[in-house]
């Protein structure tokens, strides 16, 4: 990292306390990005933006629920009267909520959809506006995964809105491409972040085994995927989407998944 790639921009990340998100604020505010942090978590957001701060980055929390289509304008708002405009959006945050279809619920689906998809739609709209109205252009950047192209047992609601969100991102070229804004994904394959140490202790050590590479992915190998597609490298890129998932959906071996099955152990 130079600290000078994305001098100048503004940024702003949702679902940035942790993982790959604060990993993708974290590059973008090192490479000279002034950084508005969102996570849901106040104090987490505000710890996550003073490490990056002392780090030597400009960045900034704001707490709050993406879900809420209110939230999501004053979260660009804020953007814009800190620093004064607002150059990337990256709609990271997201959850995975896991079940068996028979047993899936409709609180279980809402908690899934409104974040997933509600939450990137309006925000990608807000930061949208936003850009069409400064004319300077912009960068919209979805957080999808492998499991929109690799169907994965109990996660037919989470891989359901990460493949919608490439079908969103190809279909905004037509709508965005006049304002020289582009829309683009990233998706993460097996990547050890604290959610997925959650959900299953041995998380690195498996999925190290069924990648290729034979290791799994860590934060920044998102983020550096994540920022080329949202610096003027690729000025020329949209409606695309970069899996970065150490080769696994070239063979797709799934893990025992007992942490769903056997919630109880």
């Amino acid at each position: 990292m130079d600290g000078t790639q994305f001098e100048g921009k503004v940024a702003l990340v949702t679902g940035a306390g942790v993982g790959i998100g604060f990993a993708i604020a974290r590059r973008l505010a090192l490479e000279g990005a002034s950084v508005v942090l969102n996570d849901f978590d106040h104090s987490l957001a505000e710890q996550s933006a003073q490490s990056i701060r002392d780090s030597g980055g400009r960045c900034f929390a704001f707490s709050g629920d993406v879900s809420e289509v209110a939230f999501v304008q004053e979260m660009v708002n804020y953007a814009v009267s800190t620093y004064g405009k607002l150059d990337i959006a990256v709609c990271n945050a997201g959850l995975t909520v896991w079940g068996d279809f028979f047993e899936y619920t409709e609180e279980m689906f809402e908690r899934a959809v409104s974040l997933n998809l509600r939450g990137t739609y309006f925000l990608a709209q807000a930061a949208a506006k936003q850009m069409r109205t400064t004319g300077s252009g912009g960068k919209i950047l979805f957080v999808s995964s492998v499991t929109g192209h690799r169907a994965i047992r109990y996660l037919s609601v989470y891989s359901m809105t990460k493949a919608a969100l490439e079908m969103l991102a190809r279909n905004l070229v037509v709508e965005l491409s006049p304002f020289n804004i582009t829309v683009n994904c990233v998706a993460p394959g097996a990547t050890v972040t604290p959610r997925n140490l959650t959900d299953d202790p041995n998380y690195e050590a498996v999925w190290a085994s069924l990648t290729p590479l034979g290791k799994a992915g860590q934060p920044d190998d998102v983020a550096a995927a994540a920022t080329f597609l949202v610096s003027q490298s690729a000025d020329h890129v949209t409606g695309q989407t970069l899996i970065v998932d150490g080769g696994w959906s070239a063979i797709s071996p799934v893990p025992s998944l007992d942490f769903v099955e056997k919630p109880d152990k």
